[in-house]
């Protein structure tokens, strides 16, 4: 837990989608990858439209969905306090409106539970608190893993979003049978995007959607491979013209029709 705020000897300053998104995060701790990128550009907003991150940390994800949609509402709920100062920063920082409150994804602040949003979306913790070895610091160690289990993550999205709004999750792909079992309990129109390295290979992540109220039936959409090799030839990313235009461009990654 990160109670106290970072100094800015414990920070640096990294470019996201260009360098038009600027993020300052912590050199030892939990540091953004391309998670938060792909889930910003996944969620379907639109200008006015509001936007909840359960377990914000830093703001990656709000940051970049803000630059790439102009005139939302965003909203992040973040544990430790030393992350959620560090949001408030890094949305500032980036000229955007929004709001870190500080609280737990399973007992939501009484303001927060007040309100309703367009969008929900998460990047939960990819593993369990137990049956592995430990990150070094506490702070990284509770966003790679948490006693929350996912299906209270889903629960609190799919109670602050509006009916008709998308509840979006970016999960490890071994998790899907628990991540799809949360979403059916109380969200409808599931879809599932899987993710994977190279074209070939098994999907390492997911993305998952469901709407409030929502009747279609699940869908399940091919694979997305992120890397135009099938395996690394030299030195620099290889991203896929699509994946380039997500990661440099800060364009939309939309679920297929």
């Amino acid at each position: 837990m990160r109670a106290e705020p970072f100094s800015d000897a414990e920070l640096s300053t990294d470019g996201f989608l260009g360098g038009r998104v600027q993020i300052r995060q912590p050199i030892k701790g939990y540091r953004a990858g391309v998670d938060p990128v792909l889930l910003a550009a996944s969620i379907p907003a639109k200008p006015g439209q509001s936007v909840l991150e359960l377990g914000c940390g830093g703001a990656p994800a709000l940051c970049c969905l803000g630059a790439r949609v102009a005139g939302l509402t965003l909203t992040g709920l973040e544990l430790q306090p030393g992350y959620a100062d560090l949001a408030r920063i890094n949305l500032a920082l980036n000229g955007l409106f929004g709001e870190v409150v500080l609280g737990d994804v399973q007992a939501p602040p009484a303001g927060l539970r007040a309100l309703r949003f367009d969008h929900v979306m998460a990047n939960p913790p990819y593993y369990s608190a137990t049956g592995r070895r430990g990150a070094q610091t506490a702070d990284r160690e509770l966003a790679l893993a948490g006693e929350t289990p996912l299906q209270d993550w889903v629960a609190t999205a799919a109670r602050r979003v509006v009916p008709g709004g998308t509840v979006t999750f970016i999960q490890r792909a071994d998790r899907l049978p628990e991540l799809l079992t949360a979403f059916a309990s109380c969200l409808g129109s599931l879809e599932c995007l899987p993710l994977s390295a190279r074209a070939g290979r098994a999907p390492g992540l997911v993305l998952m959607r469901g709407r409030k109220e929502g009747k279609a039936p699940f869908r399940l959409h091919a694979a997305l491979h992120m890397h135009a090799n099938d395996a690394h030839l030299r030195d620099g990313d290889d991203y896929t013209q699509r994946f380039s235009a997500v990661f440099r461009d800060g364009q939309a990654l939309n679920f297929p029709a």
